[in-house]
C-alpha cells in the first residue's frame, strides 16, 4: 500500500511527486509513467524557454505559479548545476495598430511583478535584435532558454534519492475507488494500491480523471500540434535569442516565435493545429477514436465555429513553407524559406469546456479519493516546482 500515486513521469508528474517527498519524507510515493522513460511527450517536446509570467492575468494559477515557479526553477538548477541562460526575450509590435495591445501587455507584466520589463523603440530594438522590424517592444530580461528533459531527469533522480518509487511502462487503465484507498490497474496487469491518486497525465489527464469521477469531468483535452522549423546554421546570426510577435488576445497560443535553444542551435515557429491523435507528432499521424471523440465535444465545435479562420490559416502556414516563412518574415524580413528545414513539433493537451471555453488557466479537481490536475498548459514547465508544492500542500492536507 502506497500513501500516494502519482500518475505521469512529465515534468508537473514529477515535480509534485518531488515535492510531496520533500515536504513529508516518510509517505510511501510511487509514481507510474506509461513509457520507459520522463518526459516523453509534451515536456519532451517542449520549446525549452524559461517563462517570465509577462502574458498571464495578475491573480491567477498562471500569473502565481509561473512568477513562483520561476524562482524556483532557478534555485533548483544552480543547485543541482543543471544548464539554463537568462538571455532574454523582445516582443515584438510589427505595425501601428498592434502597440496599445503591446502596452496592456507591459502592464500586465508590471501588474506581475516584472519591474525590470522595458518598453524599446524601434532604434533599441535594432540594438537588441538588428535584423527585427518592429515599430515598438518589450525588453524582457527575466526570459531564459532551457532543456527540460535535462530537468526532468533531474527531478527523477532527486525523488528517487529521497526513497521515492518510480515504475516504468505502466499505463494507468482503471482505477477503483474501494472506500478507504483505491486500487490503480495497469494496463501490464499490475495492480497497485493507494491513498490518493494525484493525476498529472497530461494529454490524457481527463482520461484518468474520468476514472476516478465518471460523471463530474466537465473539460476534454483537446490535442493541438505545434510544428517547427530550425535555422539553417549560417543564417543563425539573424537571431541573438528570443523573439515574440504581439499575441492575440482572443487566442490561446502566442504565435509563430524565434528561439534560441541551450543545446545550440535556432528553432522558428510554432504554428498551431488541431492534432488527429493525442500523441500525434506528424500530420500523417491519426487516431480514429480519439479524432472522433474530439470532434464529437460540444465545446470542441464551439471553438471551430468561433475560430474557424484562424484554425485554416494554422492549416495553411502548416502545408505551406512558404506561407510560414512569410509569417516569420513579419519579425525577420531577411529571413527566407531555404534558410528553414523541418524541426521537431510537440503536442499541447488544451482543455476545452462543454461551452467551448479553452481553459487559458490551471485547472485541479478533487474528489475523495484523487487530486486531478486537468489543465496545466504553459508555462506549466516554468512552474512545475510551484505546481508541485500547489498540489503537495492540498495532498498534505488529507494525509
Amino acid at each position: 500500500m502506497h500513501d500516494i500515486i502519482v500518475i505521469g513521469g512529465g515534468i508537473v508528474g514529477l515535480a509534485t511527486a518531488l515535492r510531496i517527498k520533500e515536504q513529508k519524507p516518510s509517505l510511501k510515493i510511487l509514481l507510474l509513467e506509461k513509457e520507459n522513460e520522463v518526459a516523453k511527450h509534451q515536456t519532451g517536446h517542449n520549446s525549452g524557454v524559461i517563462h517570465s509570467g509577462l502574458y498571464y492575468k495578475p491573480g491567477s494559477l498562471k500569473a502565481t505559479n509561473c512568477i513562483r515557479g520561476y524562482e524556483m526553477l532557478i534555485d533548483f538548477c544552480r543547485r543541482e548545476g543543471v544548464a539554463f541562460d537568462l538571455c532574454g526575450k523582445i516582443v515584438v509590435a510589427t505595425s501601428e495598430e498592434q502597440k496599445p495591445l503591446l502596452k496592456n501587455l507591459f502592464d500586465r507584466g508590471m501588474q506581475n511583478g516584472l519591474v525590470n520589463n522595458k518598453m524599446i523603440s524601434a532604434g533599441e530594438i535594432k540594438e537588441i535584435e538588428p535584423h527585427v522590424r518592429g515599430v515598438e517592444g518589450i525588453w524582457v530580461p527575466y526570459t531564459g532558454i532551457i532543456d527540460y528533459k535535462t530537468v526532468s531527469e533531474k527531478y527523477a533522480e532527486c525523488f528517487q534519492k529521497a526513497g521515492g518509487d518510480l515504475f516504468f511502462g505502466q499505463k494507468v487503465v482503471d482505477i477503483k475507488n474501494k472506500g478507504t484507498h483505491s486500487e490503480v490497474v495497469a494496463e501490464s496487469g499490475k495492480v497497485f494500491q493507494t491513498r490518493l491518486v494525484v493525476n498529472c497525465a497530461g494529454l490524457y489527464s481527463d482520461k484518468v480523471a474520468q476514472l476516478t469521477q465518471p460523471e463530474n469531468i466537465k473539460v476534454r483535452i483537446i490535442p493541438f500540434r505545434g510544428e517547427y522549423y530550425k535555422i539553417r546554421p549560417e543564417k543563425h546570426h539573424l537571431v541573438r535569442n528570443l523573439i515574440y510577435p504581439v499575441p492575440d488576445p482572443n487566442f490561446p497560443f502566442l504565435g509563430v516565435h524565434f528561439t534560441r535553444m541551450i543545446e545550440g542551435g535556432v528553432e522558428a515557429g510554432p504554428n498551431a493545429v488541431f492534432a488527429f491523435k493525442r500523441e500525434g507528432y506528424k500530420k500523417t499521424d491519426i487516431n480514429v477514436p480519439e479524432m472522433l471523440e474530439s470532434l464529437a465535444w460540444p465545446g470542441f465545435r464551439k471553438v471551430a465555429a468561433k475560430y474557424w479562420k484562424t484554425g485554416m490559416g494554422e492549416y495553411y502556414r502548416s502545408f505551406s513553407k512558404a506561407a510560414f516563412t512569410k509569417a516569420l518574415q513579419e519579425l525577420i524580413p531577411d529571413i527566407q524559406s531555404d534558410d528553414l528545414i523541418p524541426g521537431g513539433a510537440g503536442v499541447r493537451a488544451q482543455a476545452c469546456d462543454y461551452d467551448g471555453g479553452l481553459l487559458d488557466d490551471f485547472s485541479i479537481i478533487e474528489n475523495k479519493g484523487a487530486i486531478n490536475v486537468c489543465n496545466a498548459p504553459s508555462p506549466a514547465a516554468t512552474s512545475s516546482l510551484s505546481i508541485g508544492q500547489t498540489i503537495s500542500e492540498r495532498v498534505l492536507a488529507r494525509m
